[in-house]
């Protein structure tokens, strides 16, 4: 669906109307919690443990290619830099295996524009036991579902090294919009970083979570696990009606 451009008395282009707009707020430190994982605020002595296990299951440090820091060597070194991840900015959160009740993943939420209503998912690591499991799916979307629903955002976002194909797939597959790389964007490792945006805006956040569900729903899984219905075809479906 399209809608006409408004204009203002002098016959210029400008934004709809945004009516009522008040700031959005920072998100609260309160547990997310869905039918195969819960989402909740980092605390390192906690979940240091469990993730430093999670993430040293894995064969060699391929993982961290794309992420600001390279495996780390001990649990203290990694238990520090949980510490300095609580927030308010980044606020990382630790992604619990409802199954085992063990952490075994991490993501945050980041770069808070409340003004505007524009946030950032990032820092997102996923270890061998998460990655590839409905938990991982449903891990994004109980993190989108806040910041829409709950905090009222206008703007979700998701970056990363462009040359980083899996994330970006990921993002793809979530429902994101790529909007460009910027280039020569960040200095990370010794090495140049261009990076490519994508978001989720609110007007699209009503198909994005019906397909989400669809996704999630159990018969949407055969006896073996496997999913029946991609969640990018669901969406695709759903936009199409």
């Amino acid at each position: 669906m399209t809608t006409s451009q408004p204009h203002n008395k002098y016959d210029q282009p400008v934004g709809v109307p945004v009516q009522n707009w008040q700031p959005c707020v920072l998100p609260p430190a309160t547990a997310m919690t869905g039918h195969h994982c819960r989402v909740e605020p980092i605390d390192p002595a906690k979940h240091a443990a469990d993730l430093f296990a999670a993430n040293r299951a894995a064969d060699g440090e391929d993982r961290f290619t794309y992420l600001p820091t390279s495996a780390f060597e001990s649990i203290e070194s990694y238990r520090n830099w949980l510490e300095t991840m609580r927030g308010p900015d980044p606020m990382l959160h630790a992604i619990i295996d409802l199954a085992t009740e063990k952490a075994v993943g991490v993501a945050a939420f980041m770069r808070f524009d409340t003004a505007n209503g524009s946030m950032e998912v990032g820092h997102i690591n996923y270890s061998p036991a998460l990655a590839k499991t409905i938990a991982a799916t449903e891990a994004m979307f109980l993190m989108m579902k806040r910041a829409f629903e709950e905090l009222g955002y206008r703007r979700y976002e998701w970056k990363c090294d462009a040359l980083n194909a899996p994330s970006r797939a990921a993002a793809t597959r979530y429902g994101f919009t790529y909007e460009g790389t910027f280039r020569q964007h960040l200095v990370y490792k010794n090495r140049n970083r261009d990076s490519a945006w994508f978001s989720v805006i609110s007007p699209e956040w009503p198909i994005i979570r019906a397909a989400f569900e669809a996704w999630l729903d159990p018969q949407n899984f055969n006896a073996n696990g496997t999913q029946i219905t991609r969640l990018q075809d669901l969406r695709h479906a759903l936009a199409n009606r």
